[in-house]
């Protein structure tokens, strides 16, 4: 799928689990509720780190270029010295490899844990910001292609400060669902890999499929396409993508934040 659909599913699968959460009596505090959904919708960019043409590749300037380049390059050298019989021989990158895998988003999630809970306040801004700027190239696309970088960065890093300031207050949730002195925001991680495994899957359902599994192999296949049925994938940016699911998770994530809040 395309950046919008991927950051609007990757917002609607948090919200979820917040509906999901206050159905099962432990709400979320709506502080956490907002913030993992923006966290979650940045997230769910992060995987096209492999493609130089995604819409993360243009977030941070030249950083996020060379990043993605040597991503690329790593995601490359790990299917070619991983491969089995039955995986293609030739490949021209590394996108929709290594990264688009449930190990990569359970490393990337729980790296994030670590680093929010052993790198004090400005690691979890530097973690805020990140997935600020992205949710805002993912969820404010049409505007943020339009505007220059700085301004995005700025609202990226605007946001960052003020959501890291409304969770530091008593009961907004700095220190939900692990509550243990020093444990505060090692939840940062569960949104980055709720983001990403959305995306893999998102990825699934379009015609490539995605190698969600490795390095689980399949047959013999390490980098099996998982999908849905053959007919009912579909291209990335179709009409199916523009017009059914980013409606429908618009619409999905609203009624999850509306049972999440309790209003209904």
């Amino acid at each position: 799928m395309m950046g919008p659909a991927h950051s609007l599913s990757g917002a609607a699968a948090w919200l979820g689990v917040g509906a999901a959460a206050s159905a099962l009596g432990h709400g979320m505090p709506w502080p956490v509720l907002v913030v993992g959904a923006l966290i979650s919708s940045g997230a769910a960019l992060a995987p096209d780190l492999d493609h130089q043409a995604a819409t993360i590749s243009r977030a941070f300037g030249p950083v996020s270029r060379g990043l993605c380049e040597i991503v690329d390059v790593l995601s490359h050298f790990a299917y070619r010295h991983t491969r089995l019989k039955g995986d293609p021989s030739s490949r021209s990158g590394g996108h929709r490899t290594l990264t688009h895998t449930w190990l990569w988003a359970v490393l990337i999630g729980a790296g994030a844990s670590a680093l929010a809970v052993f790198g004090g306040r400005w690691a979890v801004l530097g973690i805020l910001f990140v997935h600020m700027v992205l949710a805002v190239e993912g969820l404010l696309w049409r505007a943020a292609r339009v505007s220059s970088d700085v301004l995005v960065w700025l609202l990226g890093a605007f946001a960052a400060w003020t959501l890291a300031g409304i969770l530091d207050e008593p009961g907004n949730g700095a220190g939900w669902l692990f509550t243990q002195p020093g444990h505060q925001y090692m939840w940062l991680g569960l949104p980055i890999v709720l983001g990403a495994l959305v995306h893999d899957l998102g990825d699934a359902i379009t015609i490539s499929g995605c190698p969600i599994l490795w390095p689980i192999p399949i047959g013999r296949k390490r980098w099996y396409a998982v999908g849905t049925p053959k007919p009912m994938r579909f291209r990335a940016g179709s009409w199916v993508e523009l017009k059914i699911l980013m409606p429908a998770f618009m619409i999905l994530g609203g009624l999850g934040g509306i049972v999440a809040l309790g209003v209904i």
